[in-house]
């Protein structure tokens, strides 16, 4: 069964009479195992006695979206479409924006199944999906453990106010999922769409944006799996020591696969509890309470791209007092995306997730305040460390991106000890860094790794 906090529209067996087939419009979770969305959908199609399709709305102008992000979704739409397939259940893809596509593609169904997402070009495109349609149509929230609604009805100050009330829900919705079969196939169902055999072919489809290349990662369910796999039998042992230091590498690296919907939050965090070791509870913490804080954040809050709406405003005046202070370095957003700097620790930094789409999180909160430290106004520090979060990041433009950027000026933080240009928001410098891990190893194996990426380039 499907907890009824996950499900909201007319779930109440009402379809439409002519419809042919159950239509499930997937767009977050992009992923045939621990859907909410897809069970529900194949549940309804049983019960209607009718075929399920499912379809995917592509467009290439989704905001800040690079080559790089739709590389890595593609591969998840062909991954996914292999493996629906082998349960009876067509994909297709169509080219376009869901608020035109949807509709059109839903004539014929007699319901519409959607995962939704809690960002709100996410939310904006499904109402307007609503309003366009003439079957019912029923969300399915299946990207959190616990559903952002049921975890609290506000924003949250911070992880304290917000774990207690997250935990408490876990007992019910921390259980597994069970895969349903499809009574009625829809594989020989054709209405169009794009072939799903090759990521290439795909892409070509479209026109994403090609200044930010794909980094040598694969997308899809089978390489979150795979990539899991590897992490609880070679990293998890090492994972509750070693968490917070880059160069140790202990972490799951699951943070592009939880953005693209390619694995479930869910099949995470029951495996890590079926192991039972002292990382678990680490794990659980950062995949549950911090994770779903973020979802919190960005659902609570229509502006979390916004400095004005993401910072809270104890932190927005303190930044104001001090936004004439003398810096002693300044650097445009050019120079940050290029990582030149005087700070050969965080050139470093800018250089990994460009290169590589990824940078460790201790490591993303040095980055964030820096440019805080070196930008004139505390609003163009925002700005800039959103716009290379969202372009380089393979996790970019999601909540914890978002939540991880307003975190640097203060958001689910408290108030410290005041001092020049960052007011009362937490202060990090270089030396915080040598005292925590080997900063100057991890500084030689990205510079490195550059050196070697400009040699095959040519």
């Amino acid at each position: 069964m499907i907890h009824p906090d996950r499900i909201s529209g007319d779930s109440s067996g009402a379809a439409e009479a002519g419809g042919d087939h159950v239509l499930y419009w997937m767009q977050d979770a992009v992923r045939s195992t621990d859907n909410h969305a897809l069970e529900y959908a194949i549940q309804r199609a049983n019960d209607l006695k009718k075929p399920l399709r499912v379809v995917f709305s592509l467009h290439d102008r989704y905001p800040d979206a690079t080559l790089r992000h739709y590389s890595f979704l593609a591969d998840g739409l062909v991954d996914t479409a292999g493996c629906l397939e082998a349960r009876g259940i067509r994909m297709q893809v169509l080219i376009g924006e869901p608020q035109q596509t949807i509709p059109d593609e839903s004539g014929d169904a007699a319901l519409l199944v959607c995962d939704g997402g809690p960002l709100q070009v996410q939310r904006a495109w499904k109402e307007a999906v609503k309003e366009r349609v003439s079957c019912p149509v029923v969300g399915v929230e299946t990207g959190t453990i616990v559903p952002v609604r049921t975890a609290s009805p506000r924003a949250e100050w911070s992880a304290g106010t917000f774990r207690p009330k997250i935990t408490r829900h876990l007992s019910s919705f921390l259980t597994p999922l069970s895969p349903r079969s499809l009574n009625h196939p829809s594989l020989g169902w054709d209405d169009g769409g794009i072939p799903l055999k090759d990521p290439r072919e795909l892409l070509s489809r479209i026109s994403p944006d090609p200044a930010v290349p794909p980094v040598g990662r694969t997308g899809g369910e089978t390489a979150a799996e795979r990539q899991f796999s590897w992490f609880l039998q070679e990293r998890f042992s090492r994972y509750h020591d070693s968490r917070n230091d880059p160069t140790a590498r202990a972490t799951s690296q699951m943070s592009a696969y939880l953005h693209f919907g390619q694995i479930s939050p869910l099949t995470l965090a029951l495996r890590v509890l079926a192991v039972q070791i002292p990382g678990s509870a680490d794990v659980i913490e950062q995949m549950v309470v911090r994770r779903e804080l973020a979802v919190n954040f960005v659902w609570y809050t229509p502006g979390c791209d916004q400095y004005l709406s993401a910072v809270p405003e104890w932190a927005r005046k303190s930044l104001s007092r001090h936004q004439s202070d003398s810096r002693e370095y300044l650097y445009s957003r050019a120079e940050l995306e290029a990582g030149r700097t005087h700070d050969p620790y965080w050139n470093a930094m800018q250089t990994e997730l460009v290169l590589t789409g990824s940078l460790h999180g201790y490591l993303r909160m040095y980055w964030g305040k820096k440019i805080l430290e070196w930008s004139p106004t505390p609003e163009e520090a925002f700005s800039t460390a959103l716009y290379l979060n969202n372009r380089y990041q393979l996790d970019g433009r999601d909540p914890n991106g978002y939540a991880g950027v307003a975190w640097c000026f203060g958001r689910h933080d408290r108030p410290w000890k005041e001092r020049p240009v960052f007011g009362m928001i937490r202060y990090m410098n270089a030396a915080g860094l040598k005292r925590k891990f080997r900063i100057e190893a991890y500084r030689e194996r990205i510079e490195l790794m550059a050196a070697r990426q400009k040699d095959e380039a040519g």
